[in-house]
């Protein structure tokens, strides 16, 4: 074995075809389960897109590098089901551009943590997470709640989401900024217009406490809020098996 890799070496045409073999093969087992990726990934009737609010959420947590720390994946393992609820189904990202599954864990995985902990727990972790659990080595992010949320350009992210396949209307573009402010303002009386666009479970309160404008913070919230809960795939397979 070693004599005929030792010639291999010594025969530069013949190791730059054995590379192309090698690397060939490599790329047809990356790239063959793609065909068939309409079959592979689930089509769940139920399955909505994010807001303007939670997608500026979703960018402000990508610019803090929230994911260098937090996994949103959950795997098949009995110990990380038990731990943080269904495993992870694939339909479940189909509109997450750029994917955020991750692999490292400083922090638990979050990607069902919508729903499991109130705004104000969230709040009051975001601004200093020692006050709710103390042993965290977590940075504190109190500047999000004194920090305006920049809605003027969210119209545009929408527009290029839609580019990669992500199903938004031309009205939701036309309406991003407005149904931004008005999920995180409910006071103002026009979140009619953004439930007709988004749904009637579409979580529409002041997420950061403060009614009274719209903060990083109420975007930040307001995407942790519905990780996991924007659809319930993951839930009906343990619910017919039950």
């Amino acid at each position: 074995m070693f004599g005929y890799h030792y010639r291999l070496e010594r025969n530069a045409i013949g190791l730059v075809l054995a590379i192309v073999v090698a690397a060939s093969i490599g790329g047809f087992v990356e790239i063959a389960p793609l065909f068939t990726i309409d079959e592979t990934v689930e089509d769940v009737p139920d399955m909505r897109v994010y807001t303007p609010l939670e997608l500026a959420g979703r960018n402000i947590y990508i610019r803090e590098g929230c994911y260098a720390c937090h996994s949103q994946m959950i795997r098949t393992l009995r110990d990380e089901v038990e731990r943080y609820g269904p495993y992870s189904l694939a339909v479940e990202s189909k509109y997450d551009h750029p994917m955020l599954w991750g692999s490292k864990r400083t922090g638990p995985d979050l990607a069902r943590v919508g729903g499991k902990y109130s705004d104000e727990w969230h709040v009051a972790h975001l601004i200093n997470p020692r006050d709710v659990v103390p042993p965290s080595n977590m940075p504190a992010y109190a500047w999000l709640q004194r920090t305006p949320l920049e809605v003027k350009d969210l119209g545009l992210h929408l527009k290029a989401l839609r580019q990669v396949g992500v199903p938004y209307t031309d009205d939701m573009i036309a309406n991003a900024a407005a149904d931004a402010r008005n999920q995180a303002m409910p006071d103002d009386g026009g979140a009619g217009g953004l439930t007709q666009r988004y749904g009637e479970a579409t979580q529409i309160r002041a997420f950061d406490g403060n009614p009274a404008n719209v903060t990083e913070l109420d975007a930040l919230v307001a995407y942790l809020q519905i990780l996991g809960r924007l659809t319930d795939a993951a839930y009906k397979p343990a619910a017919e098996g039950g």
